[in-house]
């Protein structure tokens, strides 16, 4: 009897201790929200291909973009001659600039502009169909491909006419390849970041978030190998290869850039200074420029001071951790910078898509930010530009006030969610 009592005792309080079941491990694919995607890329794409060719009857005449027909056109004239830009102030880039400036002539049956152009948009679909792979593999939303889409669609047509898309891919492939567990994703990282800044620099922030330990030095040592032969080899291939240094130490306050936002007020309050056209931008010239344009330089120091103090406080064992702080690192040396030019927002936007591939993500809001602040940068250029340049309009200004506070927002957002998410809260001892 005590014993068929303790056995109808233990059937009662089954059920309550059981444990749930586990939920699946695989999820399912968010198969539904894929055709209204499709539709929104290829109606937006449409529009793109004959704006940027200007070729649309809603975009004025007058040829291909400046910086295509002009800028781009006259680098190709001297790299395909078999060297680098030697007193051209706009050319500021390193060696593996040259890549994608020479890469259109090998488009048969097409000019350099249109070839151009072309691959922009090839590249652009390379990366929604990146991003849509790699969601769906993983069981995601697509809300990565859609920030894509939406982001790049806002920024007009000003993505396709630089070659800031070609590095934001290669960096946005670096950090889809980190994420794969296999033997080979660390080395692979590396090796595309590296190429990727040795086209443009900003690339080298995405080696801050590496994990600690044997990830790291695969990670850097990769990086550093290829970096290092791939500029050796361009260097040898054409003289002239680090001109750009030169150009880049004459840099003063670009006219869009956070520094700048005094300067536009006080023109209106009779600050003698103007701006001129200095090292490819427009530029501010006169009374405290030179003060401020080294308060900059000091608030990049103080930022990479800040991410080196978060490297030695932090845990980065989790894989979201790495596209994050990409995106953390990239942002703070965009708002610290002396030029902030439109293209920089196809960087954020790239970087923003691969954080948005995973669900722990700690950058959600920040993303939400960035395509705000895209809004604002379309606005700024080409539409109140010349305002903005020339007649210092009350409007021109607000929007480029609203635009810069976005990003600066945006920076201390994205690191304080960083910051919040992976360094481990000290008690202090009882």
């Amino acid at each position: 009897m005590p014993d068929q009592t303790a056995a109808r005792a233990i059937a009662a309080v089954a059920p309550a201790t059981t444990p749930a079941p586990a939920p699946d491990p695989t999820p399912t694919r968010p198969r539904t929200a894929l055709p209204p995607l499709l539709a929104v890329w290829f109606l937006t794409r449409l529009w793109l291909v004959p704006a940027a060719l200007k070729i649309s009857p809603f975009v004025g005449g007058g040829g291909l973009d400046p910086s295509v027909s002009k800028v781009y056109t006259g680098w190709y004239t001297v790299l395909s001659g078999g060297s680098f830009p030697l007193h051209d102030m706009s050319w500021q880039y390193p060696p593996g600039a040259a890549l994608p400036i020479l890469a259109p002539g090998l488009v048969p049956g097409l000019g350099f502009g249109h070839a151009f152009i072309v691959l922009a948009a090839l590249c652009d679909a390379a990366i929604f169909v990146l991003l849509v792979r790699v969601a769906r593999r993983r069981g995601r939303s697509l809300a990565a491909p859609w920030l894509w889409t939406v982001g790049l669609a806002v920024l007009s047509t000003m993505p396709w006419n630089r070659f800031d898309l070609h590095v934001t891919a290669l960096a946005m492939l670096a950090l889809v390849a980190a994420s794969a567990r296999r033997a080979w994703a660390d080395r692979v990282f590396g090796a595309v970041t590296a190429l990727a800044a040795v086209v443009k620099v900003w690339p080298a922030l995405l080696l801050a978030g590496t994990a600690r330990g044997r990830r790291t030095r695969t990670a850097w040592t990769a990086a550093a190998v290829t970096g290092a032969a791939v500029t050796a080899a361009l260097a040898l291939a054409m003289p002239n290869a680090f001109s750009f240094l030169s150009a880049q130490e004459s840099r003063g306050i670009q006219i869009e850039s956070v520094g700048s936002l005094p300067f536009h007020v006080a023109r209106h309050l009779g600050w003698s200074g103007t701006w001129a056209a200095k090292d490819g931008s427009h530029e501010f010239v006169g009374p405290w420029v030179n003060g401020v344009s080294a308060a900059m330089q000091v608030s990049t120091v103080l930022a990479f001071g800040w991410l080196l103090w978060w490297r030695h406080r932090s845990d980065r064992t989790a894989a979201r951790v790495l596209p994050d702080a990409a995106l953390t690192a990239t942002l703070l040396f965009v708002v610290t910078s002396r030029v902030i030019s439109p293209q920089y927002m196809v960087w954020l936007l790239g970087l923003a898509a691969v954080c948005l591939l995973r669900g722990d993500t700690t950058q959600r809001p920040v993303a939400l930010l960035i395509l705000a602040a895209c809004l604002f940068t379309t606005l700024d250029f080409p539409l109140l530009y010349r305002g903005l340049r020339d007649d210092a309009s009350w409007l021109s200004i607000a929007n480029l006030y609203a635009r810069n506070l976005l990003l600066l927002a945006a920076a201390r957002l994205s690191a304080r969610r960083l910051w919040r998410g992976t360094v481990p809260v000290r008690h202090p001892l009882p």
